[in-house]
């Protein structure tokens, strides 16, 4: 059975950083690329970074760009998201997630094109 579990979120003050880690037990998460997405209550799910199954190339949204961090660690089957500068409107539930292709060309940025889903990990940012 896949499960993807993430850790590391919690309640930190503006400005502060924290780190999720996501530990997959997936036979090919080395040839999946993996993202990292966000849901605040009342919101639909966001994208907020993905990096290729190589880790070769990563993408965030705009929001983050400068502030997150995507890496991954294959050996250990583990994604990570750095995340630094943080602010209030970072308030959320994050989700890591494994693409539904292997070996995508190009990172994918959208909810439909990954397959596999941890449960979530709620990070919150005080004012």
């Amino acid at each position: 059975q896949v499960q993807l579990v993430e850790s590391g979120g919690g309640l930190v003050q503006a400005g502060g950083s924290l780190r999720l880690s996501c530990a997959a037990s997936l036979r090919t998460f080395s040839n999946r690329a993996m993202g990292w997405f966000r849901q605040a209550p009342g919101k639909e799910r966001e994208f907020v970074a993905a990096i290729s199954w190589s880790g070769g190339s990563t993408s965030y949204t705009d929001s983050v760009k400068g502030r997150f961090t995507i890496s991954r660690d294959n050996a250990k089957n583990t994604v990570y998201v750095q995340m630094n500068s943080l602010k209030p409107e970072d308030t959320a539930v994050y989700y890591c997630a494994a693409d539904r292709i292997l070996m995508r060309s190009k990172v994918a940025a959208t909810t439909n094109e990954y397959y596999y889903w941890g449960q979530g990990t709620q990070v919150t940012v005080s004012s």
